[in-house]
């Protein structure tokens, strides 16, 4: 739908570009980690984001087996393919292109994440969004979300964003969360096109850049070209972020939320906030009373 484009005074500069470390998960799966752990502290609540992306079905046809979670939230967004998911709750669907799956672990859930195909195109991201300590041990949820209920919007000039997650241009995402109140955009730019997006004072953001190249900023911009994280720079002088595609079209993952400022204490898929916690978290999954 259209709406009213937002301007703002100042964006916000870019303070860091940050490059992915390849690697694997599941059964093999090949991935690039863009947001990594020594990273979480900058950008709270977000403790992790992936990009995955093949042609090739020996990159994903591990997939993810059973595995346990616990304390945060995962968010799965389908750019290309189909994945099955499965959990110790009871839910079962599938991930098609567009499609979000947004999963709070809470107090414990197991589950998998499984290719629906044995060839063609794979892609996506998952994002991990932390939990407050409060609501660490709530009960787990799951969400299956089409891409058609997805709300978008569209802006003159070339631009349409799709709202996964928060509230903006009066638009509100499929996704709306206390606390940390995460704003996930899907953001497409056709060329020459510029994109305002206002933000509190307070959230970390980042902008992951996936397709095409973007300058990021304002009058002294920085270009971020594909398959690169920019973080943006918490200037309580700046009230928003500004994205403007280079040289072509641009698609960007742009993510904000509140801090908790709490402690992190993580090990593989458990995220709370002492180790104490941690302990008591893996001797509950090796009793098999994580997901009860």
């Amino acid at each position: 739908m259209p709406v009213a484009a937002v301007a703002i005074r100042q964006p916000r500069a870019v303070e860091r570009v940050v490059r992915g470390q390849p690697t694997s998960d599941g059964a093999g799966v090949r991935l690039t980690r863009v947001l990594t752990q020594p990273l979480q502290r900058r950008l709270d609540p977000f403790l992790m984001l992936d990009t995955f992306g093949s042609d090739a079905a020996a990159d994903y046809i591990g997939g993810f087996p059973d595995h346990p979670h616990r304390g945060f939230e995962t968010v799965t967004i389908m750019l290309a393919g189909r994945m099955r998911h499965r959990d110790s709750v009871g839910n079962v669907g599938v991930l098609e292109p567009g499609s979000v799956q947004w999963m709070t672990a809470g107090r414990g859930i197991v589950h998998s994440e499984m290719p629906e195909q044995e060839q063609g195109r794979m892609a996506g991201f998952q994002l991990w969004v932390n939990l407050p300590a409060k609501d660490k041990m709530t009960a787990p949820k799951y969400r299956d979300i089409a891409s058609a209920d997805v709300p978008s919007f569209e802006l003159e000039g070339g631009v349409r964003v799709r709202v996964i997650a928060g509230r903006t241009h009066g638009i509100v995402g499929a996704v709306t969360r206390p606390t940390t109140e995460p704003l996930v955009l899907d953001v497409e730019l056709a060329e020459g096109a510029r994109f305002d997006l206002p933000l509190p004072g307070d959230a970390n953001s980042f902008a992951y850049v996936y397709e095409g190249a973007v300058d990021v900023g304002g009058d002294i911009a920085t270009r971020v070209d594909a398959q690169r994280m920019a973080i943006l720079a918490n200037d309580p002088g700046a009230d928003g972020a500004r994205l403007a595609s280079v040289g072509g079209a641009a698609r960007v993952l742009l993510v904000a939320g509140h801090p908790l400022r709490e402690p992190i204490a993580q090990y593989g898929p458990f995220v709370m906030n002492t180790p104490e916690e941690l302990q008591a978290a893996f001797a509950d999954y090796q009793r098999g009373v994580l997901a009860t």
